[in-house]
């Protein structure tokens, strides 16, 4: 790795990419480059390149994309896919144009089958159907994966692909209509219980099992693997545990404070019914999250109260 560590964090303003700046910062011996939206449109390659040229990056890390929850990849395929697949290609392709020593391309848990064996490792990529709910946001992730691992093989780009799980934390989406779900119930029983409604009701029946990674943990792996992993294989990020959404919303009614009742709609979607990712991989390198579900929601929960708008 050069000695002159100069990063670029693509979506640094999102969850993932505003953990990842907080962590650099923290950690000290980075130059750190962000541009927002307004200034550089990551979609235009020509204009990304010029930046490229003009900066000088050593490494990038693609924490852009449009993200959100079922309801908004159900509603809106089109975008999560092309959006995604222009964000991506326009990175990586400037990357190597301009000469960028190494690139963290960040997936997703849904590039992996709908009904994959749990827990799920790196090799069950591509080995069966993928949740129909996100698939349009699942292959556009695939692509960029494929596309890190062809510019490896073909030019021995230094570019690698992690797959987060579940993540959640300061600066999340709490938009009740395009959240993921553990943001989403923290709105949901947040205003429940200040306008002391009797009831909150969630689509499902309660019975996924999902695995959350706080987002503070997630940067610290971003981190790690750009010192300490140069592979073309795909590396799991997460914790190694699941809960069910039924005890997630009872976690979150309970930290709320939320006194009423859940109900549960059955006729909405459940999605994927389990989603464990097998992290063995990550974990033998040297690295583990530290923060738990509990203390996690806990400070998500913190951050809305004091940036609510």
């Amino acid at each position: 790795m050069s000695d002159s560590k100069k990063i670029f964090v693509a979506g640094h303003r999102g969850l993932v990419g505003s953990a990842i700046i907080r962590h650099l910062e923290a950690d000290g011996g980075w130059t750190i480059l962000m541009r927002s939206r307004e200034e550089l449109d990551l979609t235009h390659e020509s204009a990304l390149r010029d930046y490229f040229k003009i900066e000088r990056p050593t490494h990038i890390i693609d924490a852009a994309a449009r993200v959100g929850g079922i309801k908004a990849n159900n509603e809106y395929p089109v975008e999560f896919l092309l959006d995604n697949l222009s964000i991506q290609n326009s990175l990586i392709k400037s990357a190597y144009d301009t000469g960028v020593e190494k690139l963290l391309f960040l997936g997703s848990s849904c590039i992996y089958p709908k009904l994959a064996p749990q827990p799920i490792c790196e090799e069950h990529l591509l080995t069966g159907p993928l949740e129909p709910t996100n698939d349009a946001y699942a292959i556009a992730k695939i692509a960029g994966i494929k596309l890190c691992q062809s510019y490896r093989r073909q030019y021995g780009a230094h570019y690698i692909s992690a797959m987060p799980t579940n993540l959640y934390g300061p600066n999340d989406n709490f938009d009740p209509i395009t959240s993921h779900v553990l943001p989403g119930l923290i709105y949901k029983m947040h205003y429940a219980k200040i306008n002391e409604k009797p009831t909150v009701t969630l689509w499902g029946t309660g019975s996924p099992k999902r695995e959350f990674l706080h987002v503070d943990d997630m940067a610290a792996a971003c981190i790690f693997l750009l010192e300490n992993y140069d592979s073309e294989e795909i590396i799991n990020i997460g914790c190694g545990e699941d809960v069910s959404i039924k005890q997630l919303a009872d976690m979150i009614q309970a930290t709320v404070g939320f006194k009423g009742k859940i109900v549960w709609d059955t006729s909405q979607p459940d999605g994927t019914p389990r989603k464990l990712l097998n992290v063995n991989k990550i974990k033998s390198l040297g690295w583990a999250p530290k923060i738990s579900l509990e203390d996690g929601i806990a400070s998500a929960y913190k951050w809305f109260l004091e940036n609510k708008t």
